[in-house]
């Protein structure tokens, strides 16, 4: 049977948590807590394999509990459950001691299997926030070639998409760009949309940055 203590400051996810995880034979929540100071409160009289544990809470929250939780009671598991998922909070909690992140939408099976990863003293990361973070290795490294021609090569961006990014980049609107290539509207929309999922740029700075790198414009 794996102990649970639940962290969070809202008590209507707290109940749902507690009642889903009733129904799995091999785990038991054992107590409550709504911040940090509770829960190394609790865990003083309240014995516990792994606390699942929000980030942000009143009082303490997950940063400040982290190091005085590892400090005081070593054996007891830290897996985080929260919506923060952005790298920087995955990385901050994983290196104050959590051995395991998990977004609230995450489906309650991965939860349980990421209590189960983590009670057994191994990391755990969910598939969403994994997933995000390879994307965006994956983008770091990418980069779109041009040949001595002026156009691509492979998957990278297509003459046409190139002749529309530099026209985005001079600040023109889709309709203003369609005009200007006798095209419709809807065909440079798209255009603008492949460019964007080739390049991962994240918005127009960045196309303009892209373009003046490529020397499509000065």
């Amino acid at each position: 049977m794996t102990r649970i203590l639940l962290a969070d400051d809202h008590t209507i996810l707290r109940d749902g948590i507690r009642a889903l995880l009733s129904a799995d034979g091999d785990l038991e929540v054992v107590g409550e807590a709504s911040n940090g100071a509770e829960v190394l409160a609790m865990l003083e009289t309240t014995p516990a394999d792994v606390v699942l544990m929000d980030v942000q809470m009143p009082v303490l929250d997950g940063f400040a509990t982290m190091p005085e939780l590892r400090r005081r009671f070593p054996e007891v598991r830290v897996l985080v459950l929260t919506m923060l998922d952005h790298e920087n909070y995955v990385a901050r909690m994983f290196d104050a001691g959590a051995l395991g992140y998990v977004l609230k939408n995450a489906a309650i099976s991965e939860i349980t299997h990421a209590i189960r990863t983590v009670a057994g003293g191994n990391q755990f990361l969910c598939t969403e926030i994994g997933l995000n973070m390879l994307y965006k290795a994956v983008a770091q490294t990418a980069s779109v070639s041009i040949d001595d021609s002026g156009s691509n090569s492979g998957s990278d961006l297509t003459a046409r998409e190139l002749e529309v990014l530099k026209l985005i980049a001079e600040g023109l609107t889709n309709g203003e760009i369609s005009d200007k290539l006798f095209t419709s509207k809807r065909t440079i929309e798209t255009h603008r949309q492949n460019i964007i999922a080739k390049t991962q740029a994240k918005n127009t700075a960045a196309l303009i940055k892209l373009a003046v790198s490529r020397g499509l414009i000065s």
